[in-house]
């Protein structure tokens, strides 16, 4: 994006009230941010802090000491600036493909906003330079590789510093080129850091939690569009829809399955041409994947809730070691502490959980794409080709969904469960909190392809039931798939079919379909 694209809308950064929604518009979109007068207050005080620590000769952690296993040796006065300029210099070991655009907008956003709530003892004017990157549209070139999630995303965010004082890379048009041309190319000048600054822009779980936020909300689109995918599915292959009832949800009211249940029932409806066809088939109930959507779905949705809960915590916690306390108006009241907020913990396991849900979710959706293309269980033609055996149909798409679906499987392992020290043992527990925010990620894509290829093949299906209609939501979801991919009359190249119904499910185009208490997140 270019800063000519920033919408008219702002996003407030203050430490305490940033929205997953925020995060993603600043992210995606390039909504403007800017520092709240509030918290720019509360970071004077807690830097009057740090720098009375600095000018009474205390030793702090990070401040006036070494880093790590190094807290031992004490820093004299006249280098503490060049400590925290060598900390992100030692730190930017990441290695690999760099984070898209959009992740390290999130990024960006996140340490801004976790400097902005005052616990870090920075000067306000390290968050309103990430303030300025983001208006400009200057993204850092940070590596997706290197991070444990010990202290934070140490290495990631050490990229992120870099840049911010102009020593780091930065993305032009494509390209990885020296931040300073690029800041010099936007009128910022590169910070010049003081004490703690440094420490302050590495320690803590942005990129995690960056990437997770992100991901999250893909994974919520792909929710409401694997229903509306199963729900025309089932209607496709003549399914009964009498597992969602709501004694049977009664039952076991778990929330999630209630709320699977009630938009799967609004999204069949009762008007469907192709249901009433077989009313008095005789069908007493249909496979697991087509009858026990609510419980799989809803299972999803209440981890999702989870995921989303912790999620909204992190994005407004103090992650960085040591925090800054103020008590009152009196600097000499105040208090620096060691802890350990910024251990990635909490982000890792729920992006860890977030992953295994979405596994099954995109297994459960290929086994109804199998349904649809074999004909003794769908009562379709072979493989939902036109000319079965001159044409192969969706053979090859179930194939692709099945490499996907396996994919996912080995990525669903935990991350979080794979400690290893580092630091010469002195961090002797790590979270491996960035690398299950990027499989997460990576799950997540695979799911919207499988689910975007059982779309595509349930629309077939209701193509080839034609003249019968399905449901009026079913029909508008038919539609919708429709206006951008025709019927499969003859093979062709799969691929664009897919990835455009995919850029349907991220654009949110299913999620409106069905009753409103069934779009909300449960």
């Amino acid at each position: 994006m270019n800063p000519e694209q920033l919408d008219g809308e702002t996003v407030v950064v203050d430490g305490q009230s940033l929205s997953l929604d925020s995060v993603e518009r600043v992210a995606r979109v390039g909504t403007r941010v800017e520092l709240d007068g509030g918290a720019r207050n509360r970071m004077v005080a807690s830097r009057k802090i740090v720098e009375r620590a600095i000018t009474g000769g205390r030793v702090v952690y990070g401040v006036s000491t070494g880093f790590g296993k190094l807290s031992d040796c004490v820093i004299p006065e006249q280098d503490l600036t060049r400590l925290q300029v060598n900390l992100l210099r030692s730190h930017a070991v990441g290695v690999g493909e760099p984070f898209d655009k959009s992740s390290v907008r999130a990024i960006m956003l996140l340490r801004a906003n976790t400097l902005a709530g005052g616990f870090c003892g920075v000067r306000p004017v390290v968050c309103e330079r990430l303030v300025d990157l983001l208006n400009r549209d200057v993204i850092p070139w940070i590596p997706t590789r290197g991070s444990v999630g010990a202290s934070g995303d140490l290495a990631p965010l050490a990229h992120l510093g870099l840049a911010l004082i102009g020593e780091g890379e930065a993305h032009r048009d494509g390209r990885r080129v020296p931040a300073r041309d690029v800041l010099a190319a936007s009128g910022v000048e590169p910070l010049t850091l003081e004490a703690k600054e440094g420490l302050s822009l590495i320690n803590g779980t942005q990129v995690m939690t960056g990437v997770g936020v992100l991901t999250l909300l893909a994974a919520e689109r792909a929710v409401a569009a694997a229903e509306v995918a199963g729900a025309m599915s089932l209607d496709a292959v003549c399914g009964t829809r009498s597992a969602f009832g709501d004694a049977i949800q009664a039952a076991r009211p778990h929330p999630g399955q209630l709320v699977s249940a009630a938009r799967l029932r609004e999204l069949l409806g009762e008007e469907s041409g192709i249901s009433q066809s077989h009313a008095d088939c005789g069908v007493v109930q249909d496979a697991y994947s087509f009858r026990c959507m609510p419980q799989v779905h809803g299972t999803v949705r209440d981890a999702l809730r989870y995921v989303r809960g912790v999620l909204e915590i992190e994005v407004n916690a103090g992650t960085d070691n040591p925090l800054v306390f103020v008590k009152g108006e009196d600097p000499d009241g105040g208090t620096i502490v060691s802890g350990g907020n910024f251990h990635g913990a909490p982000v890792a396991a729920a992006l860890d959980f977030l992953a295994i849900v979405m596994t099954d979710l995109a297994s459960i959706s290929e086994r109804r794409i199998e349904a649809l293309i074999d004909t003794r269980e769908s009562g379709l033609s072979a493989f939902l080709a036109s000319n079965p055996g001159l044409e192969s149909g969706f053979m090859a798409q179930q194939i692709a969904a099945a490499a996907l679906v396996s994919e996912c499987k080995g990525l669903a392992h935990p991350a979080s469960v794979d400690s290893i020290p580092t630091g010469a043992d002195r961090e002797d527990h790590v979270s491996m909190g960035a690398w299950a925010a990027r499989k997460a990620r990576m799950v997540v894509e695979n799911a919207e392809r499988v689910i975007a290829i059982e779309l595509l093949a349930a629309a077939q299906g209701i193509d080839l039931r034609r003249p019968l209609k399905t449901s009026p939501s079913l029909e508008e979801a038919h539609r919708r798939i429709r206006s951008d991919v025709p019927r499969l009359d003859a093979d062709r190249p799969g691929s664009a079919d897919i990835e455009t119904v995919v850029g349907l499910i991220q654009a949110a185009a299913f999620r409106d379909l069905g009753p409103v208490s069934a779009r909300d997140r449960a």
